[in-house]
């Protein structure tokens, strides 16, 4: 495994770590908390020692899942969690509303009011079984507070040996220069991907000059990029992606012809398409760590093949050319 440094902190991570939203079950259509047990325990096993969750992925469940997993581990891993993404509180900027796995409504919050991140953290640390988190990030813009208030809260958990770096989900360029004024950010936290690339325009530019890490999120396009998810998939009930704009009949279409395009690069490589789209992540200029999620650790096996993979220029440049091709209504 490959190791980098977050921006200018002392976070070590590994070039590809483990994303762990879909163990949670929220949005994903449920999860077996067995498998995904195995699934942190084999990510560590292998050397994928960063480990990204969130209070919100599963109200809980997913944050409780990792701290049974890294019990007399705690320090072979890096924890990057959350804050700022609120179904406890009626505070904040409204975002959307969903249901737990039991089928409750729920109504999310953006709120990070500095008091409430104080405790937010105090909560993720009691479910992780641990008393530091290694990258505090909010999850989302809070438009209602201030982010010089927020950035406070998080300058004081670092004073008090809670977090030891900071960090931002979703985050504009301008958003993260007012968030400097208070406290040094180790890195930003974007949606990147082979057909999501919109952050090369600033962000990742900014980050590069600025000594910033970049932690790609859903690098796979949420399973689409893997090709395993076809025009006629069954998504289990509770399943966010066919809603989501990427997984539209038109985009999906595109999408999938595309990738039997590149399918053959990575057969070359005796490689699934998914670790191909992996590599080809991990290499990109200024993106320091890929998130890649897995639900067992059959998966958390295929993905540690994308490190072994060497991509030459003039593959790296056939990909470009065939994702020219896309025109995705978005």
């Amino acid at each position: 495994m490959e190791y980098r440094r977050l921006g200018n902190s002392g976070v070590r991570v590994s070039i590809i770590g483990f994303g762990a939203w879909a163990i949670g079950g929220w949005m994903w259509g449920g999860t077996d908390q067995k498998n995904g047990l195995a699934a942190v325990q084999e990510a560590i096993e292998v050397g994928i020692t960063t480990i990204d969750t969130a209070p919100v992925y599963g109200f809980g469940l997913s944050e409780k899942i990792i701290g049974e997993a890294i019990k007399g581990k705690r320090d072979k891993v890096e924890i990057l969690t959350k804050y700022g993404l609120r179904w406890d509180t009626q505070k904040g900027q409204h975002f959307f509303e969903t249901q737990d796995a039991q089928g409750r409504h729920i109504e999310l919050h953006k709120y990070a009011g500095k008091e409430e991140v104080i405790q937010e953290c105090e909560n993720s640390l009691r479910r992780l079984g641990t008393d530091y988190i290694d990258l505090y990030q909010i999850h989302w813009p809070d438009p209602t507070t201030p982010i010089e208030e927020t950035m406070v809260a998080v300058e004081k958990l670092i004073q008090d040996g809670k977090v030891r770096a900071a960090g931002v989900c979703n985050y504009s360029m301008e958003q993260m220069k007012i968030a400097e004024k208070v406290v040094v950010l180790s890195s930003g936290q974007i949606p990147y991907s082979m057909v999501n690339r919109s952050a090369e325009k600033d962000l990742i530019s900014y980050c590069i000059k600025n000594n910033k890490g970049v932690v790609a999120y859903s690098p796979l396009q949420r399973g689409l990029l893997t090709g395993k998810i076809g025009m006629n998939h069954k998504f289990a009930i509770g399943d966010h992606r066919p809603s989501t704009p990427f997984f539209s009949p038109e985009n999906r279409r595109k999408i999938l012809s595309v990738l039997e395009k590149i399918r053959p690069l990575a057969d070359t490589h005796g490689a699934t398409l998914a670790q191909l789209t992996i590599a080809w992540t991990i290499r990109r200029p200024g993106i320091t760590v890929a998130l890649v999620g897995a639900r067992n650790s059959d998966q958390v096996r295929e993905n540690l093949r994308a490190i072994d993979i060497e991509l030459p220029h003039d593959e790296i440049q056939k990909i470009e050319e065939l994702l020219e091709e896309l025109d995705l209504q978005l």
